[in-house]
């Protein structure tokens, strides 16, 4: 009977830790399968109010600034390109209308970026996430693509009995219709990019005869996929997980920030309310949902702070338009501080305090770095001058003991036209200054800079043997324009021979 009795225990525990080992297995199994979670697409509703208006503003103007830019003309004389924004890689040349940067002038685009970043920083501190809100690239051209989908399969509600209809003609045209425009908004996306690397008007053609070169195809198909599949079928997913800035923005606020925010203090307690009954010890908050029927992120505003909220402002006309149909003050969700939230709380007055310590550096570092760009683009050279000495020989002594170094100079005339210059040599002794193809008189020598370009120039200075008493001596190399005075300089050394 013992016997048995563990037997059957022995069975029994077997048996319980097979079914653990099972448990265990399913419990990982599982937790694999919600690893990553499937994509649940989102149909915001259209809404109407200030803020939906502002977004179309936005959207237009910046669209319209994107496509329309590379057709801008902008004279610049004989020889050079017309188009007012033009990233010219055969010839090494940025314009941009008025301004035109070599390849050893980029410092400027660096300080490009560092404005624009803060400028960046300055709105976020101010104003929350406002560029993802309204300017973002992935924003405006979301907001693009849903609205040719509204128009072929109408608002959310449409929408969503369409995704959810069985496959019929009237869902593949739709489809099929909803997916050429936005191919057609893809390859115009791609097509406007091109543009700024070439000649938009010559281009353009090429195109379509099958002339244009291979890297023109290749981004034209590159940018018209990013933007396919970024703006139609990814959207929110590539602010949630792709961006970066959302983890970055956090460090930039405070509780002072103005950001789109849910007025817990004047909603809660929420809930249903049917006309006629009373306010009183309720919020303004009817539970109606429509913020989240809004938001092109799928979210809650009355969550709170939100990692993928993008601050686009929708949720306040949508609530906006419900407070006005249960005879509630507007602006339930509205632009507000967390610190206002906490100040009506304690029943004192709100404020907005736009001058803080952060907004008052970012400010400062703006204005700081903006104007020394302006000042250098103001004061910007057009003329430069380099040296560069012959290494093999150093130097050479002449049979009647004179000794000649060798440079090939480099002069820069970064204006149209050419430009005659005077060219010498100073130093603390006597020297003579020749040429190689150039005419000398006494110390100096007239040359021609050619418009927009760069000339080599082989010199030789010869110091006499009385004055060749010391190792080494300075020399400066001057480039002067007779006509505007501008002048350039270049310091180098003569070498002699060790005393």
């Amino acid at each position: 009977m013992s016997d048995t009795t563990a037997n059957g225990g022995a069975g029994l525990a077997n048996a319980s830790h097979s079914v653990a080992a099972y448990d265990v297995d399913a419990v990982n199994s599982a937790a694999r399968r919600r690893l990553y979670k499937a994509r649940a697409p989102i149909y915001p509703k259209l809404v109407r109010g200030f803020y939906r208006r502002l977004k179309w503003f936005v959207l237009c103007a910046t669209l319209g600034v994107y496509y329309i830019l590379p057709w801008v003309r902008w004279p610049r004389g004989p020889g050079a390109p017309d188009q007012a924004i033009l990233v010219d890689f055969p010839h090494r040349r940025f314009y941009f209308f008025f301004i035109e940067l070599w390849p050893d002038e980029l410092y400027y685009l660096t300080g490009l970026l560092v404005i624009a970043a803060l400028s960046l920083f300055l709105a976020t501190a101010l104003f929350g996430r406002i560029w993802c809100g309204y300017s973002c690239p992935q924003t405006v051209w979301t907001d693009l693509f849903i609205a040719v989908e509204r128009l072929v399969e109408g608002d959310r509600n449409q929408r969503i009995k369409l995704a959810k209809q069985k496959w019929n003609a009237e869902k593949i045209g739709k489809k099929a219709l909803k997916h050429g425009l936005w191919l057609l908004i893809g390859a115009a996306t791609g097509g406007a990019w091109i543009f700024y690397f070439h000649d938009a008007p010559t281009i353009f053609p090429q195109l379509f005869t099958g002339e244009a070169p291979f890297t023109a195809y290749f981004f034209l198909g590159l940018l018209t996929l990013t933007t396919y599949i970024f703006a139609g079928s990814m959207r929110e997913q590539v602010c949630t997980y792709m961006c970066p800035w959302p983890r970055i923005q956090a460090a930039l606020t405070d509780a002072e920030t103005l950001q789109v925010t849910y007025k817990r203090d004047r909603g809660e307690p929420r809930g249903a309310h049917k006309k006629g009954q009373s306010w009183e010890g309720r919020g303004d908050c009817v539970d109606c949902k429509a913020c989240v029927a809004a938001c092109p992120m799928g979210i809650d505003i009355r969550d709170g702070a939100q990692l993928e909220c993008i601050n686009c402002a929708l949720c306040i006309d949508a609530c906006d338009e419900i407070m006005e149909k249960v005879g509630r003050p507007r602006r339930l969700i509205g632009y507000d501080t967390d610190k206002n939230i906490d100040r009506r709380a304690k029943g004192q007055k709100p404020a907005t305090r736009l001058v803080r310590a952060r907004t008052i550096l970012y400010a400062v570092l703006l204005l700081a770095i903006s104007s020394v760009m302006a000042w250098s683009l103001a004061n910007r050279q057009t003329l430069e001058v380099d040296a560069l000495r012959d290494r093999t020989p150093p130097f050479v002594r002449l049979s009647d003991g004179s000794i000649r170094n060798a440079f090939t100079i480099k002069i820069v005339n970064r204006a149209r036209g050419e430009r005659p210059l005077v060219f010498r040599v100073d130093a603390d002794r006597p020297v003579k200054l020749s040429a190689v193809g150039e005419t000398v008189e006494g110390d100096h020598a007239e040359i021609v800079a050619p418009s927009d370009d760069v000339r080599s120039m082989r010199i030789f200075v010869t110091v006499p043997p009385r004055s060749a008493d010391h190792a080494t001596f300075p020399l400066t190399f001057t480039l002067v324009d007779p006509k505007t005075g501008e002048k350039a300089t270049r310091r180098s050394t003569f070498l002699t021979e060790a005393r």
